[in-house]
């Protein structure tokens, strides 16, 4: 019979040597094993060297920081962008202040020249003022049966010049204990008849201006009789203080 002839499987050792001199160690590794780990070192080798490639040719040295240099940039610009834009508001802002400011001047300017024009009114020779700065109320209008408006007082007012003039008369009798009468211009004159006792502060002569106190209440429920005559002729005082008050 023919012998069989058996095949040995190579095989190859490695052996490791300590260089502190202690016991080295050998190991056995088939023919195919080898074989297998210097192909996966190749097929690591190959991936590591694909993937590099990858990187350096798509994202080449310098690229992140010339991307992040372009997007600062671009910041940059929208900074220096809205900075403008903040300036022209701020300027816008300050203009309408200033016109703001202006149309606040010409108005306080024109509301002083209506008051001036007012105090400088030449009918406030017109008895066309209230004649009592309290709180009083009217007991009888103007009639031709009586002349004159009858007026109720109390003692925290005073009896006023109506109008600029010269006190003419300060004087009384039997129904009056207090009659003052006030010289206008333009043909007015005003007469103020107190049926009570007061404190006369006019004197004959004297000039005075609208509201002048003539005479001081000092009773309560002190009736008075206002009286104005245009050209010597008694006319409704209420109709002068409403047209002109």
């Amino acid at each position: 019979m023919e012998r069989k002839g058996h095949k040995h499987k190579e095989s190859f050792s490695i052996l490791l040597i300590s260089n502190t001199g202690k016991e080295g160690r050998e190991f056995h590794i088939s023919q195919l094993a080898l074989r297998l780990l210097i192909c996966m070192f190749v097929l690591i080798c190959v991936v590591a060297l694909s993937m590099s490639f990858i990187v350096f040719g798509f994202y080449p040295a310098g690229a992140g920081q010339q991307n992040l240099s372009k997007q600062l940039e671009t910041q940059e610009q929208l900074v220096a962008q809205l900075e403008t834009e903040k300036e022209n508001l701020n300027d816008e802002i300050l203009a309408l202040q200033e016109e703001n400011e202006a149309l606040k001047q010409a108005f306080e300017n024109n509301d002083d020249e209506t008051k001036k024009e007012s105090e400088s009114d030449p009918d406030s020779t017109i008895p066309r003022r209230y004649p009592s700065s309290g709180v009083s109320a009217v007991l009888a209008s103007y009639s031709e049966e009586q002349p004159y408006l009858s007026i109720n007082t109390h003692t925290e007012g005073n009896i006023v010049a109506t109008g600029n003039g010269t006190v003419t008369t300060v004087t009384s009798d039997e129904t009056y204990p207090i009659i003052i009468e006030v010289e206008h211009d333009k043909g007015y004159k005003s007469r103020y008849m107190c049926h009570q006792n007061a404190e006369v502060q006019a004197t004959e002569g004297a000039q005075v201006e609208a509201g002048d106190t003539l005479f001081t209440i000092t009773i309560d429920d002190t009736q008075l009789d206002y009286q104005i005559t245009f050209e010597e002729n008694p006319i409704d005082p209420l109709t002068v203080i409403e047209a002109k008050g």
